[in-house]
């Protein structure tokens, strides 16, 4: 069979895929606005107990965080699209185990289903396209990735809030999240390709003339995590960076409920965020296969922390709309960026668990930063010093990501390298 690389010839599969990472960004995103605000009304979570609030996020990222490293190693054993459909079978009984949820630990145990579902789902989609594409589209494949799967939290977060109203929390996530996760399990049971083939192909010629180094999980693992700084930079700085969504997720619609918006405009603002998020990755994806991703990936993450701490030095539906798409625009100078820079410096051959390790490290953010935001905000008895906190680690984060950092695109690289 002739493989071709490249968004165009691949057409029909790149969509598909994109249609996934929708799916599992509206997993996602039903959870975001309206599971913080009926903790207490519904759950019974006292209203001061911040490690309580935030261990529904822990739960998730720990999972999360797992389940990428695993991935990336299943995927190149079994295939990308088993591992996908794995993501999805397990999703299914998340919506009905939050409906009929009769206490709090019910919320937690389904959102370690969700922390599976998107380890498993999400890491697939990137690996699958990235196997699919040229080495200059890769700012555009994950920019392309992560607009939809953002567009569909944001969008989710909204429209779970809007039925919520309406309806109430238990149908509305039952409704919504039952009809996500089936059409999704269908769609890639019955219309998704394996893309592993395209992965092997590169790595083919390769082995033929030299004898091929293979890494073990062990060593692909130090590598990402401390033997090259360079990528040791990258895993730091998408763990940090999930403190923002931590806080976005956890205690922004808390803060903001607390400060008089009703539900709707709680999903609002943080639709926003997401939706800046989502739709500017389009064109920072593509920006950095131009320009380079290191300054970009820097300058997100100081943009970033800004739009946090703007969001409580201010009030106003206004205010915290305008801080919320700073912080988004922030979200995607970095998001899909970080991720083209690891698969920038990783062969062929262990792309896949590199991805997965970049992204066990990044994940492992949530359960961090949720651990962090409710420990600063249980012992401060505020909301507000958390969010300094998230900006004071942005802020350091991504001067270490500028100092240990360098241009991953290799045109680029080789450009400045030039004398």
């Amino acid at each position: 069979m002739t493989r071709r690389w490249g968004i165009r010839p691949n057409a029909q599969q790149f969509g598909l895929q994109l249609l996934q990472v929708f799916q599992v960004g509206l997993t996602l995103g039903m959870t975001r606005t309206v599971i913080p605000v009926m903790a207490e009304a519904d759950f019974g979570v006292p209203r001061g107990s911040f490690l309580l609030l935030s261990s529904f996020v822990v739960a998730f990222g720990l999972v999360k965080a797992g389940m990428n490293f695993l991935a990336g190693r299943l995927s190149e054993r079994y295939g990308r699209r088993a591992v996908l459909e794995w993501g999805w079978w397990l999703a299914l009984p998340m919506p009905w185990m939050m409906g009929f949820a009769p206490s709090w630990g019910w919320v937690v145990a389904a959102t370690v289903l969700l922390g599976v579902n998107q380890g498993l789902t999400w890491s697939m989609t990137q690996t699958a396209q990235l196997d699919l594409t040229r080495p200059e589209e890769r700012g555009l494949t994950l920019g392309l990735n992560e607009f939809a799967g953002y567009a569909g939290v944001a969008l989710a977060g909204m429209a779970t809030a809007s039925l919520a109203a309406t309806w109430g929390v238990r149908p509305a996530l039952m409704l919504f999240g039952g009809l996500t996760t089936v059409s999704a399990l269908l769609l890639a049971r019955y219309a998704v390709h394996e893309t592993l083939p395209w992965a092997r192909s590169l790595t083919a010629p390769a082995a033929a003339a030299t004898p091929q180094v293979v890494l073990s999980t062990r060593a692909v693992f130090w590598r990402m995590s401390g033997g090259d700084l360079r990528l040791m930079a990258l895993s730091q700085a998408g763990l940090v960076e999930k403190f923002v969504d931590a806080l976005v997720w956890v205690f922004v619609p808390v803060y903001l409920h607390r400060e008089g918006l009703t539900l709707p405009e709680v999903g609002g603002v943080t639709g926003v965020y997401g939706l800046v998020w989502g739709v500017a990755q389009l064109g920072t994806g593509r920006l950095s296969d131009r320009l380079g991703r290191h300054g970009l990936n820097v300058g997100g993450m100081w943009l970033c922390g800004a739009g946090v701490a703007l969001m409580v030095s201010g009030h106003g539906a206004v205010w915290w709309l305008a801080s919320a798409a700073v912080t988004g625009l922030g979200m995607a100078l970095l998001y899909p960026n970080l991720s083209a820079a690891v698969a920038d410096l990783a062969d062929p051959a262990w792309r896949g668990s590199a991805i997965g390790i970049y992204r066990f490290w990044r994940d492992l953010g949530y359960g961090v930063g949720a651990l962090l935001l409710g420990a600063v905000a249980h012992f401060s008895g505020q909301l507000e010093p958390a969010f300094w906190a998230v900006a004071a680690a942005m802020g350091a984060s991504g001067a270490c990501l500028l100092v240990c950092g360098e241009e991953s695109h290799q045109a680029l690289a080789r450009r400045a390298r030039a004398p």
